[in-house]
């Protein structure tokens, strides 16, 4: 179909308009070819557009609605400008979407926000993805590069480019963080994070504040990130291209210099930075020039902290941050300098300027010489060398030269350190590159910096064309199309007019070589040899410009500065006096500036110790400093980096991003028409567009087209079971122009305008099939209205046609009846009355009867009751008093033997000091002999014995004091004899109460049972007594062992005596006080073990009374099967110490999950190991125990390590662990876990050891086989999710896809993969619990797993639908909640309804629920914020913007309804995280379930080969 009869009435168009570039309009009437004027409504009226008959030219078409908002640009039927316009607007404004596809560009539009789109979570739901699969976002170009790099083994190139402000330094930054997450090595190194943290010092060097942006970048950057062969991240490289080193020394108004000057001056005031003299950043003339030094929203001291961190991060030491902070302080003093005039053309600088002084004290040079070599210039000549001044300007010229040198220089060495720090040992397999480049610009005046842009994209743009036709060729071949070669526009003759000899770049370069050349004198050869170019122009209104005709616009250069710019001249006595400096000599960072080192050559000791690493390569070739006259210009400079670089990414997969700033204003998601079509220009996407449409730029697979245009197919072709050739067969039919499209292997490819014409047939014939529907419903209502109007129309004319006459005796007659009505129904009334009473009558005397009985019985209940509490009450008194006696008499006890103890301690003291009186007397008789006569000794040593004789006494008085109180203890100790004694005559209490209560058992029995219930009783009285009498052998027991006790009592008394008998000397009296003092404490501990062993009785008594109860109750329920129970076996089976190995091979290591006998008794492996774990508790072996514990964990933990990916036996081994546990629970003794247990389980538990620890490991263990069980489904669970859930069609007859006809990557996967369903996934499920219940899981486990998974469909689906906007449509929710349906049956049809796992799906299902409500009213938005109670607001905000109807008749949201809901919304508290973390996992817990199986009746199969082992 040709394109002018397209122009038909109701089409929409775009024409040309100065505010907005394009405004729609709609066709008025039909257009015929001939017509003068096409009728066309504008908003605003009527308006004739006019058409020249002889050169045809109409307006271009607007593509339908339905079409609008594309994820792909390509993939529009009509192709051109206001329609790539128009989408990305929808898109960037209506939807809130910044990213979007155009062919193989992504458009990345900057929203000058903060999105959340960028965490974790994103980055893994797009790994793994295909190009496509997805909405377009900038992950999806990195995992595109990514996977191509590890599919192809070949070097991949992301190129980023934009206007200043348009978002390239983030866009490279998140495709730098995704590579790190996604490749994730693990290592030491932490390379990944060094790779991110270059970032931050990159921009702090190279990144300022311009008009346009916060945040520009003013240098290049292609970052190389190197990986291993096994794809992880082992280093990276960078190279910078074009630093803008005028900024350093001059800003234009509200612009900065770079950020790392301001963020120095912010923490001039830390102790490391007080030697730089800093100040405020207003102080200085490098940082003030453009009068704005702060910018909103930026802590310039906190970023200095972030560039200090990640300084230390890359491993730059202090000594070199040092280093740099010195250079960069020394630039801003050296601007402060000030140059005087002098007069006669001269300049001065003052000596006692306090910045030079601070320059010269930093970098530690000569003052005299700085000075004298900036106001003077040395010029050698032919005989002699002048020294000659330069006026003011020069002087400032050349301090500023040096300031931009040494920063150029600065910026080269900080980046050769970053890829010498970033460097790893491994060998790099391969790498992918991120560009991070100025796009075009053009300015009011653009100088050499624009010129070189420009020159630079253009080279870019060149290989981007390439690149293009490349991939078409390579689809069209896939395809088997004939390929035929299409026009485009060759920028090789612009590059040429550039780069070729005696082109701008050559000239200019030779300009530069004449000392007397001017800016002026090159224009003038420009204009002579360029003339006759049609890509040069000279400006008509100035002679110090020419104009260049680039690609994406014509731009005018002025020529003012370009010489200067490309000389980049620094005079050599400055450098000279810089070398000289001592301190300069002594820094090796230094020494890169000044000396004329390379970065290699210093570095390469360095790198040789690293190992093969990338290979630096600076940005800018080595000047050679031979001869001043061959130095490199900048201009060649730049061209020899350029061409480096072009060769690199001509040795690359390339791709590229495109970013776009919306407004100059940087307002969010504000979009300014006429900035966008110039950036559109000058990227190159309108090129895409242009070229894409002159070939087949639509192209669909065939199930697309048959499930979109299924209605324009006859029954005799929908029925053809080849869809493919149907699909042919209609499309010959509707379009009879062969060439308008193609039939590939897989796809249709389409001319423009043919999917919009195709569209056009399908809402026709929808628009037909609903008049129809609309005729026949009208009419069948119209018809049911009529009919019920005849009908009442009839009923009314006989009603008044009638002729009903009333007479005298109908009226007597009716009268009678009347009558005779009242008394019969009278008569009913009554007789119905006195049934009704009499039947109350009843009620009420039986009813009264059954209360008064119940009261009755209450109250022979309640004086029973009263008997046996106060018996038991005074049983409760009784026992009360007897322990607090007891406690009281141990209090005194304890209390005496303490004062016992005191006491004598006292007079050991007291002796001892008496000793040592009589030591010191003996000492002094000698002397006094010597002094005195001998009467006076004697009379002396008298006095004393008397004195020794009274104290002996008082001693002995002690001693006898000290026995009566051993026997006080002694009574006491008689007196707790006497306690044992009467708890033992308690015990007997306890068969007199139960005695007591069997006569009231036997009393209400008598009266309420008959004959049989008493022999019964009878036989329960006896067991009472049996166990009466089992409790007095333990009475006696305990008699005995208090009879041992005192015979062990008696015993120490007699030794008590003998040892005070022992000596009568006064050292022999001495030790026996220190025997009794012993002994005394002996006594002491005596008495606390028995008290201790008391409490051990007590217990003992206790423990007997439970168990009596727990006997009473199991001997009630006693199950009739235990009879049949052979009484040989006791569930136990034994092996010996040797074999323990083999039953761990044959019973865990290598047993199958499949075997016969596995499959009839799932739980046996366990109940083997738990008998064995049984006998070895039986025989009271710890050792054996505990090493059959540790070998059956490490026997199962082998198992699980080895084979964790096998599904069948981690649910069996899972299944048989829990089992495990249960049975270590069941038969631990504790009662918690032993209420639904048989008599013979009861018996049959463990007896000697406590196995609580060893169940804590057991669970811990299960735990992880659970986790381990749960990822292995998981993983084969994913596939099958995204196309059962949301891509394959579960609704026959309603289609929910979208004519998208978007075109994948060439390199991306094309093999069909197998298609799931919704069935997929129910059979997946299927398996899964067929295979838990075969191996005898138990359900709450089992439902704990399918809640699990459920949480994995819903959270994955759903992030699915966050992330594709061809998903949010109301087909689509419909869709989802029939998928929701078929799981909830399933659940039923499981019986899984307990396992909550239906209300995992809350967000998808309220996620359906949305995508199919209204969405337009005030009372829907408040439904919405009402009912989408699992849903956050950026979710349901993300919903609603992404809603995409599917036909026309479906409305989109509007902008204002959203920001309805979003004011409702807005004090919801909760997540704001956009995805759903689909690696959450619920906490698992292991509930207590009792087994019945009967462990002495169980066979142990022959074919496990565990004929070691012997049933006990």
């Amino acid at each position: 179909m040709a394109l002018s009869e397209l122009y038909t009435e109701y089409n929409r168009v775009w024409i040309p308009d100065a505010e907005h570039v394009w405004r729609s309009a709609e066709i008025l009437r039909d257009f015929h070819v001939g017509d003068n004027v096409l009728e066309l409504l504008l908003e605003d009226g009527t308006h004739h557009y006019p058409v020249d008959p002889s050169n045809t030219r109409l307006p271009p078409l607007r593509n339908p609605d339905i079409l609008v908002g594309e994820n792909d640009l390509t993939a529009l039927s009509y192709l051109h400008e206001p329609a790539v316009l128009h989408n990305l607007k929808v898109r960037f404004v209506e939807s809130r979407i910044i990213y979007t596809y155009c062919g193989i560009i992504l458009v990345a539009v900057n929203p000058y926000k903060q999105l959340p789109i960028y965490g974790d979570a994103i980055i893994h739901a797009y790994s793994g993805q295909n190009m496509g699969d997805m909405d377009p976002h900038i992950f999806a170009v990195a995992e595109e590069a990514y996977k191509q790099m590890a599919r192809n083994h070949k070097n991949q190139s992301i190129i980023v480019s934009g206007e200043s402000g348009a978002g390239k330094t983030v866009s490279a930054r998140y495709t730098m963080r995704y590579f790190a997450v996604v490749s994730k090595s693990g290592s030491k190194t932490k390379v990944e994070d060094k790779v991110l943290a270059s970032n931050p010092i990159t921009e702090a060097i190279g990144n300022a504040k311009t008009t346009r942006n916060d945040n520009s970048s003013r240098f290049g950057k292609y970052t190389e990130i190197s990986f291993d062969k096994k794809y992880q991240i082992i280093g990276a490289n960078m190279r910078t291209y074009l630093l803008e080193k005028s900024r350093v020394v001059f800003q234009a108004d509200y612009e900065r210099n770079y950020h790392i000057f301001y963020q120095m001056c912010s923490c001039a005031h830390l102790p490391e930075f007080k030697n730089l003299r800093l100040c405020d950043a207003d102080n200085f003339q490098y940082t003030s020039m453009g009068g704005d030094i702060t910018i909103e929203g930026v802590d310039d001291k906190k970023d200095m902290e972030e560039t200090l961190r990640t300084f230390s991060l890359l491993g730059l030491n202090k000594d070199f941050q040092s280093d740099v902070f010195k250079v960069l302080a020394a630039i801003l003093h050296l601007g402060n300098v000030e140059i005087r005039n002098s007069g006669d053309d001269k300049s001065s600088v003052p000596p006692s300027d306090p910045h030079l002084a601070v320059f010269c004290e930093l970098l530690g040079v000569r003052a005299e010489g700085l000075v004298r070599w900036l106001c003077h210039r040395r010029i050698v000549l032919v005989a002699e060398t002048v020294v000659k001044p330069v006026p003011k300007e020069r002087a400032v010229n050349a301090r500023d030269a040096l300031a931009k040198q040494i920063y150029a220089h600065l910026f080269d060495c900080i980046i050769n350190r970053i890829n010498t720090a970033l460097q790893a040992p491994g060998k790099q397999h391969a790498f992918i590159g991120v560009l991070d480049i100025y796009g075009f610009e053009t300015f009011d005046i653009n100088s050499f910096e624009q010129f070189c842009i420009n020159y630079a994209n253009e080279k870019l743009q060149q290989q981007f064309n390439l690149h293009v036709f490349k991939l078409e060729q390579e689809e069209y071949m896939k395809e088997d199309i004939p390929w035929t070669l299409i026009d485009f526009y060759d920028n090789q003759p612009v590059i040429d007019l550039i780069e070729a000899k005696m082109g701008i770049l050559d000239l200019l370069d030779e300009e530069c070589l004449f000392p007397q050349g001017t800016d002026q004198s090159w224009l003038q050869k420009l204009y002579s040899y360029l003339d006759a170019n049609h890509l040069f122009e000279k400006p008509r209104l100035s002679s110090q410009a020419f104009v260049v005709q680039h690609f994406a616009d014509k731009v005018e250069y002025q020529c003012k500065g370009f010489l200067e710019k490309n000389r980049d001249t620094l005079y050599e006595e400055l450098v000279d006096i810089l070398r000289d400096s001592k301190v300069i000599k002594g820094r090796i960072l230094l020494q890169l500036l000044f000396f004329g080192y390379t970065v290699d050559s210093l570095w390469t000791p360095y790198l040789t110790v690293m190992g093969k690493g990338v290979k630096v390569k600076p940005a800018r070739p080595r000047v050679k400093p031979a001869n001043k006259q061959l130095r490199t210009s900048v201009g060649e400079k730049f061209r020899s980096s350029l061409s480096l670089l072009m060769e690199t990414l001509n040795a690359t997969t390339p791709h590229y991003v495109r970013c776009i700033k919306p407004n100059d204003e940087k307002l969010p998601f504000e979009y300014d028409s006429r900035r966008v079509v110039q950036q559109l220009r000058a990227c190159g996407v309108l090129e895409t567009i242009r070229i894409s449409a002159q070939s087949y730029p639509s192209r669909w697979t065939y199930i697309e087209f048959y499930s979109r245009y299924s209605i324009l197919m006859s029954h005799q072709e929908a029925d053809l079971n080849d869809k493919k050739q149907t699909c042919k067969n209609v499309l010959q039919r509707l379009i009879q122009d062969t060439n308008q499209y193609k039939f590939g292997r897989t796809k249709i490819f389409f001319r423009a305008g043919q999917v919009a014409y195709l569209e056009k047939l399908r809402l026709d014939r929808l628009r037909e099939a609903c008049i129809t529907i609309q005729k026949h419903v009208r009419g069948w209502s119209q018809r049911r209205k009529y009919l019920c109007m005849r009908e009442a129309a009839i009923i009314l004319q006989q009603y008044i046609r009638g002729k009903r006459t009333i007479r005298a005796a109908a009226l007597k007659q009716g009268w009678a009846a009347v009558m005779i009505q009242r008394h019969w129904r009278g008569y009913r009334v009554r007789q119905v009355y006195q049934l009704v009473r009499l039947a109350s009558i009843t009620i009420q005397a039986f009813t009264r009867g059954w209360m008064a009985r119940k009261q009755y019985r209450k109250m022979l209940k309640e004086h029973k009751a009263l008997v046996l509490q106060k018996y038991c009450r005074a049983w409760l008194a009784r026992r009360r008093f007897q322990t607090m006696r007891r406690l009281v008499l141990n209090v005194q006890l304890s209390y005496r033997v303490q004062q016992l103890r005191k006491k004598i301690e006292e007079q050991v003291n007291i002796f001892g000091s008496f000793i040592l009186i009589i030591q010191i007397v003996l000492k002094n008789i000698p002397g006094r002999i010597a002094e005195n006569n001998t009467e006076i000794l004697r009379e002396d040593h008298e006095k004393e014995m008397e004195i020794l004789k009274e104290e002996i006494k008082r001693l002995k008085e002690e001693r006898i004091g000290l026995n009566r109180k051993l026997e006080e203890v002694d009574q006491m100790n008689s007196d707790l004899q006497e306690q044992v004694i009467q708890l033992t005559k308690h015990i007997k209490i306890i068969p007199e109460l139960r005695r007591d209560l069997s006569s009231l058992q036997n009393q209400r029995n008598n009266v309420d049972r008959k004959m049989k219930q008493h022999q019964s009783f009878l036989s329960l009285y006896r067991h009472f007594e049996e166990k009466a009498e089992e409790l007095e052998e333990v009475k006696r027991e305990l008699q005995s062992q208090v009879e041992e006790l005192e015979e062990e009592n008696d015993h120490l008394k007699r030794l008590q005596q003998i040892e005070s008998e022992a000596k009568s000397k006064l050292r022999q009296e001495t030790s026996r006080l220190t025997a009794e003092n012993m002994t005394v404490t002996n006594c002491l501990f005596i008495s606390q073990d028995f008290e201790e062993q008391l409490d051990q009785k007590d217990r003992l008594i206790k423990k007997l009374q439970t168990q009596i109860k727990s006997l009473e109750t199991s001997q009630k329920g006693t199950d009739t099967s235990a009879s049949a129970v052979p009484k040989d076996y006791l569930g136990m089976l034994e092996y010996k110490r040797e074999d323990e190995p083999r039953l761990i091979q044959n019973i865990i290591l290598d047993l199958k999950p499949k075997g016969v006998v596995v499959n009839v008794i799932p739980g046996l492996p366990a109940y083997i190991l738990f008998m064995c774990v049984r006998h070895a508790d039986y025989l009271n072996d710890e050792a054996k125990l505990k090493s059959l514990m540790n070998a059956i964990i490490g026997g199962v933990k082998n198992v699980i390590t080895s084979h964790h990916k096998d599904l069948n036996l981690l649910s069996f081994w899972l299944s048989n662990m829990y089992l495990l546990l249960n049975s270590l629970k069941q038969y631990s003794g504790e009662e918690e876990f032993m209420k639904q247990s048989t008599p013979r389980q009861k018996k049959n538990c463990l007896r000697n050891f406590d196995l609580s620890e060893h169940r804590q490991i057991l669970s811990d263990l299960a735990i992880h086989i659970y986790h381990r069980f749960i990822t292995v489904m998981e993983k084969t669970l994913t596939p099958t999710i995204v196309p059962g859930m949301l891509e394959h069609e579960s609704l026959q007859g309603i289609s929910s896809m979208k004519p998208t006809g978007f075109r994948k990557r060439s390199n991306s996967i094309y093999e069909d993969l197998d298609t799931y369903t919704i069935s997929s996934i129910i059979q997946q499920l299927s398996d899964f619990h067929s295979t838990m219940t075969q191996h005898g899981m138990e359900q709450g486990l089992i439902r704990q797993a399918v809640k699990q998974l459920f949480f994995l469909v819903g959270a994955i689906t759903f992030n699915n639908i966050m992330l594709r906007k061809d998903m949010c449509s109301c087909r689509k929710g419909m869709q989802i909640r029939c998928n929701i349906s078929y799981l909830e049956e399933w659940l039923k049809l499981k019986d899984l309804q307990g396992s909550n796992a239906i209300d995992t799906l809350k967000p998808l299902s309220q996620t359906a629920w949305l995508l199919q409500v209204n969405k337009s009213t005030d009372d829907d938005a408040k439904e919405i914020s009402e009912k989408c109670t699992e849903l956050n607001p950026v979710q349901i905000v993300k919903i609603l913007n992404s809603y995409t109807p599917i036909d026309d008749f479906e409305k989109r949201v509007t902008s204002s309804f959203v920001r309805k809901v979003q004011s409702l919304l807005q004090d919801r508290e909760g997540s704001t995280h956009l995805m759903l973390d689909t690696g959450y996992r619920f906490q698992v817990t292991f509930p207590f379930c009792p087994s019945s199986q009967a462990l002495e009746l169980l066979q142990v199969p022959s074919s496990l080969r565990l004929d070691f082992l012997t049933k006990i």
